[in-house]
Order: structure tokens, then C-alpha cells, then sequence
């Protein structure tokens, strides 16, 4: 007999009221989000170097980060459905599995002598395939983890996304390290190995409320309809449609200059570890933003928080669209991270007070694949500008289109709703932090 409608929610709220306190899951989960990240970090800086260095061409860079992030706007879409179908744990392990053994793969082929450009394309695509899934997946166990833990949501958010920017801040340096001593191909063993890590971390998480494949009356009915209803709430929803519509703007003119424009500019001056060392500016940058985030949110608004945060970053990014001296540009740098670190817990606490506890995975799918979909346009158009404008016009191009978007969609009305109460059934809702653990308490640590 199938549970009635609500009860497994019902269910699962009385299993996080009742559970002991423990900060382990959330030290797996975030040991997992950091490794990932720190995989991530390495290829963002090993896949764009390899791919100049075997063709020398930026248009060629442009296609293949293209073709790399077309499929992630699908996959991403899917993936939300995958998890509520079949659960996120297990949705995490295989994605990160799947994930290294495709990147471990590009090393190989080319030890042997057979990685072209073609073969790179197609492991980089299959690569990228799995990783919107388990990025999903550990994103929808926080507010469970947290709860465990004792936090806040907000607290919870800003640890989160503080230990993905360290890990961003610790990836792309490590990359151009690995770049420099055993080249871009091996580099990305690297990026496995973050894979592998994280997957293990992941495995160990048992007992999570949550973390299990759904019962049968919160299940999707199957992976097309799942997915059509996830995107259908995103885009009714008064908050999470523009919020969607925004990052995909930002997706669209910033990962072109992340993912092209600085590696060829950096290539052209003959320096790979400049390179990583301006990306880690600008993640150490975004980790003391988010680390910020939580007392800001006490004293400010968070439609306030969030429009400052936005409007000032992109204006820092302005700044290092000029490719200043090194100097300069690692401070403006750093400035962009910071000033943008409060947007992604933002980003965050707005899918967790609007989204109903059985849509999460869907939505959290469907808001990354908003957040890809733009992607493919602006790598597309970015190598042909490069090579027509040079890599700093070209980086003011993009640089002046975000000021343009955000200049535009900062009056939105749409903002005060980050600061509404959350909607029934959600995962703030019925959020409410475990009692401190006294020394004798199970699980205090």
C-alpha cells in the first residue's frame, strides 16, 4: 500500500526533529563539496591550456568549451528528476564516479599517443555531463545537514559556498602548478582524484533524513513529466523565474571570459601561473564574502544585500576588464569575488524558502541548467571576437553587456520576495536548529 500524500513528508520532519545532533554529516558533505570543487578548480585552468596548446587557436578553445557546456543544460535539467527519483545520495556518488573516470580517461588516451582534438572534446563533454548532477544532489542534503548540525540555514549557506570558493581558490593554483611541472594533460589526474574523494565522503553520509530514494507518493512520475513540473514551478514562481533569467545572463558573458578570454591573454604573456593566481584571487575574495554573508544578513535586508552585492561586483569586474598591471588586476580581482560572495547563499536561501521539500531536486536541477544554458552562446562568440578585437576588447565587451544586465534588473520588485516568509512545505519551513549538544549528548562533538 502506497504512503497517503504528505506522509512521507510528515515522516521525515519528525526523523530531523527526533534525530541526535552531529556535525559529521555536514563535514562529509562539505568535505565533498570542496574536493569536487577543488577538481573543478584544476580543470577550469588544465582543459582551456591544453586545448591552445595542441591547436593554438582561441576560436578552437571557444568551440570546445561550447561543445563542452551544451550538454549541461540538458543533463542539468534531467538531473533534478534523477534525484528525486532515485535519491541523492545515490545520485552524488555515481555522478562523481562517472565524473573521474571520464576525466582520468583524457591522461590515458594521451600516454598513448591518441588524444586529438576530437577525442578531448568528446571526454571533456562526457566529463561535464555527470558533474550537474552530483553538485545537485549535495546541494539538496544541506538543509538536512544543517539541521543536524544545529545551524541556521543561513549559516549552513555561507559555510557552503565559503568552502566552495576555497575550493576555487585551491584548484586553479594547484592547476597551474600541475600545468607548469607535469603539463595541462596530466594536471587533470588532479581533477579525478577530486572526484574520487568526494564520491568516497559522499558514500559515508548514511542515515541522512532525505538523502534516500523518496517513497513512492513524492517520487516524480517519470523523468520527462518530473522534469516538465520542476521547470513549469521555476517558471511561475515569482522570485526563482527571475533569479533564473539573471544568472543565465550572467552565465552567458562571464564563464566566456574565465573559460577563454584570460587563458588566451595569459598564454600571449607567456605565464600559466599568473593565471591560476588571478582565479585564486578572486575565489579568496568570494570566500571572504561569504564568510561575511551571515552577519551581513543580520544588518541588512537580503533584497538590499543581494542588489548591492551584484551591482558592485560586476562593477569590479569592469575594472578588470581593462587587464591593468598584474598588480592591480589581482585586486580588482579580488574585489569581484568578494563583492559577488553573499549572491550564491543568497541564491541558495531563495530555492530553500520557495521550493516545495519534494520539487528541491527538480528545482535545484532546473536553476543549474538555467544557469548553462546561455553558456554554449558566449563561448561560441567569444574566440572570434578574440582573435578580431584582441583579449582586452574583447573582455570589455562582456564586461560592459554585464553591467548593462544588472544596471537593468536591479529595480526588480521581484527582490523583496527574499525577504517573505517561506511557503509551506519547504525545506526553511520546517527548519528549526537542534538545541545546543551539552558534553553527554550523542553525536556532540
Amino acid at each position: 500500500m502506497s504512503a497517503p500524500a504528505g506522509y512521507a513528508g510528515t515522516r521525515q520532519a519528525a526523523a530531523r526533529t527526533s534525530a541526535p545532533r552531529s556535525r559529521r554529516p555536514m563535514l562529509l558533505l562539505e568535505t565533498a563539496t570542496f574536493m569536487s570543487g577543488v577538481g573543478n578548480g584544476i580543470a577550469s585552468v588544465a582543459l582551456p591550456w591544453l586545448i591552445l596548446e595542441r591547436t593554438g587557436s582561441a576560436a578552437a578553445a571557444g568551440v570546445v568549451a561550447a561543445a563542452t557546456a551544451l550538454p549541461l543544460l540538458f543533463t542539468a535539467l534531467l538531473s533534478g528528476t534523477v534525484i528525486d527519483l532515485v535519491g541523492r545520495r545515490r545520485t552524488a556518488i555515481a555522478s562523481d564516479l562517472l565524473s573521474a573516470l571520464s576525466v582520468l580517461a583524457i591522461p590515458l588516451v594521451d600516454s598513448l599517443g591518441g588524444l586529438t582534438v576530437a577525442t578531448l572534446a568528446g571526454l571533456a563533454v562526457l566529463g561535464a555531463v555527470f558533474d550537474p548532477a552530483g553538485a545537485a544532489a549535495r546541494e539538496s542534503m544541506l538543509p538536512e545537514t544543517a539541521q543536524r548540525a544545529g545551524w541556521t540555514l543561513d549559516r549552513a549557506n555561507g559555510v557552503h559556498e565559503t568552502l566552495f570558493g576555497l575550493s576555487f581558490l585551491i584548484g586553479p593554483g594547484v592547476g597551474g602548478l600541475l600545468i607548469a611541472t607535469v603539463g595541462a594533460s596530466g594536471a587533470l589526474i588532479g581533477t579525478g582524484i577530486g572526484f574520487l574523494v568526494a564520491a568516497g565522503c559522499v558514500a559515508l553520509l548514511r542515515g541522512l533524513p532525505g538523502s534516500g530514494r523518496p517513497d513512492h507518493a513524492e517520487r516524480p512520475d517519470g523523468i520527462w513529466r518530473g522534469t516538465r513540473e520542476g521547470l513549469s514551478f521555476v517558471l511561475h514562481e515569482p522570485l526563482l523565474r527571475p533569479l533564473a533569467i539573471l544568472i543565465m545572463l550572467v552565465v552567458a558573458l562571464y564563464y566566456p571570459v574565465e573559460g577563454v578570454i584570460l587563458p588566451v591573454y595569459f598564454q600571449e604573456i607567456g605565464s600559466p601561473g599568473q593565471l591560476g593566481v588571478v582565479l585564486m584571487a578572486m575565489s579568496a575574495g568570494m570566500v571572504v564574502g561569504t564568510l561575511a554573508y551571515e552577519p551581513l544578513v543580520r544588518r541588512f535586508t537580503k533584497r538590499w544585500l543581494f542588489v548591492g552585492s551584484m551591482l558592485g561586483s560586476i562593477l569590479a569586474l569592469l575594472g578588470m576588464a581593462f587587464l591593468p598591471p598584474f598588480g592591480w588586476l589581482l585586486v580588482a580581482a579580488a574585489l569581484t569575488g568578494m563583492l559577488w560572495g553573499p549572491v550564491q547563499p543568497l541564491l541558495n536561501h531563495a530555492m530553500q524558502t520557495r521550493t516545495p521539500d519534494r520539487l528541491r531536486g527538480r528545482v535545484n536541477g532546473t536553476i543549474a541548467s538555467a544557469s548553462m544554458a546561455a553558456g554554449p552562446l558566449g563561448f561560441l562568440v567569444v574566440g572570434g571576437l578574440v582573435e578580431a578585437l584582441g583579449p582586452r576588447d574583447a573582455f570589455l565587451t562582456f564586461a560592459v553587456g554585464l553591467v548593462a544586465v544588472a544596471v537593468a534588473m536591479s529595480p526588480l520588485k521581484a527582490w523583496r520576495l527574499l525577504d517573505a516568509e517561506p511557503v509551506e512545505g519547504s525545506a526553511a519551513a520546517g527548519h528549526s536548529p537542534a538545541p545546543a549538544a551539552t558534553a553527554d549528548a550523542p553525536g556532540a562533538r
